[in-house]
């Protein structure tokens, strides 16, 4: 079976680092980098963050941060493939293509379609204000057209079933040429993650197109990170996907959930793919 490419999701945009011990700054975003790299992930997904004192909480679109983190990961990881973020609410996005035309990152996001995004607490009050993530199809398209001018492939993000029917859409509408697919899975008002409904979204798309699930939770996702390994899929972790190991022990950092992420590569009977061997299969441009 294909090596397995494995994603370190570093930091995230709603983890609060006055709470949680996330990485901000470019030199702790290096550090978890290199943790990571050396545990086997061959990508990093970034989110930028505030840097002004306790407002680390709050992304942030500053090309110059974005140059800067990521100049920080790649001086640390040689060879690393970055993955930017672009998830932004409304229609302004023009610190994310700001972002995306400064750093001219390997991949980048592309949130793929509209989602209420919700989560609700036991007592019935809301986590977070009712929010809707709105990805419409002119946002997607004005994504694109910049990823296609910089030459970053795009990763598309699918929070749900019909979002991952869209994508094929994109392609036969002349977005883009590339289909590449991640399945965002656990969020409470997205796709569940759960192994059945994955092995089904598996067979929605087309063979041979690369795949990712993220999954969103605590010890209960890594079953499904197992699936995903047994199934070819390119498997991805970290500190903004969950803080919690396969026995249910608090994480202590990237390094030690992408270690988990590799064994499950491992229990597939899959090799790690370093760094020269996933551009190679996600056809990329070679290292600077």
């Amino acid at each position: 079976m294909q090596k397995a490419i494995l994603t370190c999701a570093l930091t995230g945009v709603l983890t609060d680092p006055l709470q949680h011990p996330v990485p901000v700054t470019p030199r702790q975003m290096a550090a978890e980098a290199k943790s990571a790299y050396d545990a086997g992930a061959t990508i990093m997904h970034v989110h930028l963050r505030c840097q002004q004192e306790a407002m680390g909480h709050l992304p942030s679109w500053d090309p110059d941060l974005a140059w800067a983190v990521t100049q920080a990961i790649r001086d640390a990881c040689p060879g690393v493939i970055i993955n930017l973020s672009t998830g932004v609410v409304g229609m302004d996005i023009a610190g994310p293509l700001a972002c995306i035309r400064r750093v001219r990152p390997e991949i980048a996001a592309c949130n793929a379609g509209t989602l209420n995004y919700l989560k609700i607490r036991s007592d019935g009050r809301w986590a977070w204000p009712p929010m809707v993530f709105d990805n419409p199809v002119e946002k997607v398209r004005a994504f694109l057209d910049v990823m296609r001018e910089t030459g970053t492939m795009p990763e598309f993000e699918c929070f749900d079933v019909g979002i991952v029917r869209s994508v094929a859409m994109f392609k036969k509408a002349g977005m883009t040429d590339h289909l590449d697919y991640n399945f965002v899975m656990g969020v409470d008002s997205g796709m569940p993650a759960d192994a059945e409904l994955l092995a089904w979204l598996h067979r929605q798309i087309e063979p041979g197109v690369t795949w990712q699930s993220t999954l969103i939770g605590r010890q209960d996702i890594w079953p499904v990170h197992q699936a995903t390994a047994d199934l070819g899929g390119m498997l991805r972790t970290g500190l903004e996907d969950t803080f919690y190991l396969p026995d249910g022990s608090r994480a202590s950092g990237n390094g030690a959930l992408i270690a988990a992420l590799a064994d499950c590569a491992r229990a597939a009977g899959r090799d790690i793919a370093s760094p020269a061997e996933a551009r190679a299969c996600l056809g990329l441009r070679a290292a600077a």
